[in-house]
């Protein structure tokens, strides 16, 4: 038991169910619980599997994990089965007049009730066997399970199934690295290309598969799957309603305590399950794993099928999805141009007024107006915080990336207009401008963002001089630590790379304890700040760019692990949001660093092979430049999904850098810069000794 206890000292409470449930036979041989009786509930299926995985039973831990996949999935759909049939079974009557008047609308909620219970409970077991703990609840959201089947089935031997189980987790996030990397190495070990997303939301991949033919001019393909697309999200819309009537959480009460009368009571579950069902909206144009919705995605469809029609012929259905738009947006000047342009078209044949929105569109903008509605009245009658979201944020636009039909020579001077261009990034809170002065005389001019083929890029050289390079070098070599910045993993970003590196804190406190030359200490904070104001002046900011974070960095290619490489030193990503490649998206939120706003590296030597700096499309594959590092040379750019940014394979010797990031934002300064700014100025005064400046030089400043 005490080899137990200290494998399980660093696991989330959730994953220590198995030490207090009975065992569960996961081990060789057995199988998780019978498959027959009620369902199993998947948190201890869970807890189970991974139980067995750190036990080292991989055969099992695959077997239950599946278990708790599919349990998951079963628990979902015997609800949504019961809740359905009930709702056609028990029709809720009306309330009547009088004393008594509101006996037959509660008589009939207890029949509804009564109806969903005894549907499932021979499926389901009690109730509470299903109520798993929000930490559960999180992993599975998140994908977690995944994460531990990939690592099984690569032990197993089934590089098929591992790699479906890495790419359902990356799917899902997208920002970890080392998935990243795995799935490339199952792609070359088992020749796969085309990876199966197991929890893939089939709406979501019907829409996204609609755009790409679209994209590619292929309308009637494109129709094909837009229109599948929206019939599956209307489906998945009823079930997000339905299961939002299971329980909910009253976080403003304990339940123990709760005193609330009839209505109150009822008022303050129904307002929260009013508010899940209202929210349906953002929960199906959300990617798994995600936060953030697609902006306007059910409003989408309709913009793409109407034109897509249009292209095809079909006048009658252009108008009607033109007309569907509009409910969502009816001052969309484009898209009312284009409506009155399909009516002419029409005219002579049919009258165009007979042509109407779609009614599954009608009835979701309907319900969803009333849904808003009541939840603005409990909010100002009841004492509920409420703030209703946008959406339907016109921001979300089409891709075209072809021209108006008026620029094509087939095509009528006067046929609809597009909301034309690549979807643009979000509008900064700044003007975007370039070209400012580098105030320093012996700073080099390169390219900026029209040659670089981006936006927000500046690539310049002799920001620092040879001996400037040499002497970090030798302070680099002094001061840095394998893994630093990344919990110590020497090789976070790929296993054929050691990864060292060192803040502008710790090289000024190796400078005072004597380990460095403070000068060659002091030339790292001040090439750094010399970087800061060429960024804050060639961008031509109006307010104060402050340091985020300062790291020097080297990566040294590891001898015997460099033939047949594939990886890159560090994956492709942006600086301040989560790059999503399948989606065409780039997610500003946590766990990115959304205060970011530009970026730089400078660099130390050129005498190492491979190591390119690359810029690519948001597809991540497309490179748009690529730079050869050199000492003095410095690339820098806006940090955000406009700029995604990799470093090839590092084949041969060790590439050093200055990497820089900076904020417009002061809350989120970088701490150790403020605490560097404070001992530079005590250095800069007049010959202090230690015990003048009050420095102890072991603390750690």
């Amino acid at each position: 038991m005490a080899s137990g206890s200290r494998r399980w000292g660093a696991l989330p409470l959730p994953l220590l169910l198995p030490l207090l449930l009975p065992p569960a036979a996961c081990r060789a041989g057995g199988g998780c619980a019978g498959e027959g009786g009620p369902l199993e509930p998947f948190d201890a299926l869970y807890a189970s599997g991974v139980e067995a995985y750190y036990g080292g039973d991989f055969a099992g831990a695959a077997r239950c994990l599946e278990r708790a996949l599919r349990s998951r999935r079963e628990l979902r759909d015997a609800r949504l089965r019961c809740r359905r049939r009930c709702r056609g079974q028990v029709r809720l009557a009306a309330p009547g007049p009088g004393a008594g008047g509101d006996l037959p609308f509660f008589g009939s909620v207890l029949r509804r009730a009564g109806c969903v219970r005894r549907c499932e409970e021979p499926r389901l077991g009690a109730a509470s066997r299903h109520r798993a703990a929000e930490e559960v609840r999180a992993d599975f959201q998140r994908r977690v399970p995944y994460s531990y089947l990939q690592r099984a089935y690569i032990q197993l031997n089934k590089l098929e199934e591992a790699a479906n189980a890495a790419h359902t987790f990356f799917m899902a996030n997208p920002e970890h690295m080392e998935i990243q990397q795995d799935i490339e190495n199952y792609k070359t070990m088992a020749g796969k290309v085309s990876l199966i997303d197991r929890e893939a939301k089939q709406h979501m991949e019907d829409y996204s598969a609609g755009v790409r033919h679209y994209d590619k001019e292929e309308y009637e393909l494109a129709i094909d799957f837009l229109e599948r697309a929206l019939k599956r999200y209307y489906s998945e819309d009823e079930d997000c309603q339905i299961m939002c009537e299971g329980p909910q959480r009253f976080e403003e009460h304990e339940y123990l305590e709760y005193k609330a009368g009839l209505y109150e009571a009822i008022a303050d579950h129904y307002m929260q399950v009013l508010a899940c069902k209202h929210d349906c909206v953002r929960e199906l144009a959300t990617r798994s794993g995600r936060i953030s919705p697609i902006e306007n995605f059910l409003p989408l469809h309709y913009d793409y099928l109407q034109f897509a029609y249009y292209r095809v012929g079909d006048f009658v259905k252009a108008l009607e999805c033109a007309k569907s738009y509009l409910l969502f947006h009816p001052d969309d000047e484009d898209v009312l141009e284009n409506a009155g342009y399909y009516e002419g078209l029409l005219e002579g044949t049919m009258d165009p007024d007979t042509i109407k929105p779609r009614k599954e569109a009608k009835r979701l903008l309907r319900r969803h107006k009333l849904e808003s509605h009541l939840l603005q009245v409990a909010a100002a009658g009841l004492g509920y915080t409420y703030k209703e979201p946008n959406y339907w944020n016109r921001y979300g636009a089409r891709q075209d990336e072809h021209s108006v039909p008026s620029s094509i020579s087939n095509e009528p001077e006067d046929g609809p207009r597009l909301s034309l261009a690549r979807k643009p990034m979000p509008k900064p809170d700044r003007e975007l401008k370039e070209g400012g002065p580098l105030l320093y005389s012996d700073v080099k001019f390169v390219y900026n963002s029209q040659q670089l083929n981006g936006t927000q890029r500046v690539l310049l050289d002799n920001v620092i001089s040879e001996e400037q390079c040499r002497e970090l070098h030798r302070v680099a070599s002094g001061i840095m630590l394998a893994g630093d910045g990344y919990r110590g993993k020497t090789s976070p970003h790929t296993p054929n790379e050691r990864f060292e590196g060192a803040t502008v804190l710790k090289a000024l406190k190796y400078g005072y304890e004597g380990r460095v030359p403070l000068k060659s200490a002091r030339l790292f904070y001040d090439i750094s700040e010399k970087a800061r104001r060429i960024v804050e002046s060639y961008f031509m900011l109006n307010s104060t760019l402050y340091f985020s974070y300062t790291h020097l960095v080297c990566r040294t290619a590891l001898s015997g692990q460099q033939e047949r490489r594939n990886d890159l030193s560090h994956p492709i990503h942006a600086d301040n949001c989560l790059l999503d490649p399948e989606a065409n998206e780039c997610w500003k939120e946590p766990p990115a660093y959304t205060f970011r706003d530009y970026s730089a590296l400078l660099y130390m030597n050129a005498d190492f092979e491979g190591g390119e700096f690359i810029f690519t499309e948001m597809d991540a594959k497309t490179v748009t430049a690529s730079i050869k590092p050199k000492c003095g040379r410095m690339i820098s750019f806006s940090s955000g999904g406009e700029n995604p940014h990799g470093v090839k394979a590092v084949t041969k010797g060790q590439r050093c850098a200055v990497a820089l990031w900076f904020t417009l934002d002061p809350l989120y300064r970088e701490l150790e810069r403020i605490q560097a700014d404070e001992v530079i100025a005590m250095l800069d005064q007049e010959h202090l000794g230690p015990s003048e400046m009050n420095i102890n030089p072991k603390d750690e400043l």
